[in-house]
This record gives C-alpha cells, structure tokens and sequence, in this order.
C-alpha cells in the first residue's frame, strides 16, 4: 500500500498533492498519509469537496506522527 508522508513538503503544497493522491485511486483502494499534526481539517475538507467518497481510519495519532488510513469508497 502506498504511504504518502507530507511532512517534509511545504505546508502550502500538502492538500493539492494529498487530493490528487486521492483522485488518482480506484474505488476501494487507499494510500497511508502519514503528517506532523492531526489532519482533522483536512478529513473535513473531504468531506466538503469529495462528499460520500471517503473512508478515514487512524492509524496512529501522535504526538509526534499521525498516520492516517485514506481509502476511496
């Protein structure tokens, strides 16, 4: 499975590549964003512009790393 770990890429550019992660899988498939904080704001985000097509599944929650399970649904 595919671990995307945005911590090193400058906050700005983190949603557009985590978005484009995520359009580029199939029904049912996932990928592990892996960040430095609570994506909390991001799941919300998905909500919002990718309404019913989103699984989140943590997978390990901090304090220093959060691991998140994304899969497209």
């Amino acid at each position: 499975m595919k671990e995307l770990n945005v911590v090193e890429i400058i906050p700005r550019e983190r949603h557009p590549l985590i978005f484009k992660t995520f359009d580029d899988l199939q029904k049912g498939e996932s990928f592990i964003l892996v960040n430095d904080h609570d994506p909390k704001p991001l799941y919300y985000q998905f909500l919002h512009e990718r309404p019913g097509q989103i699984a989140w599944e943590y997978q390990m929650q901090g304090p220093a790393l959060w691991k998140v399970l994304v899969t497209k649904i």
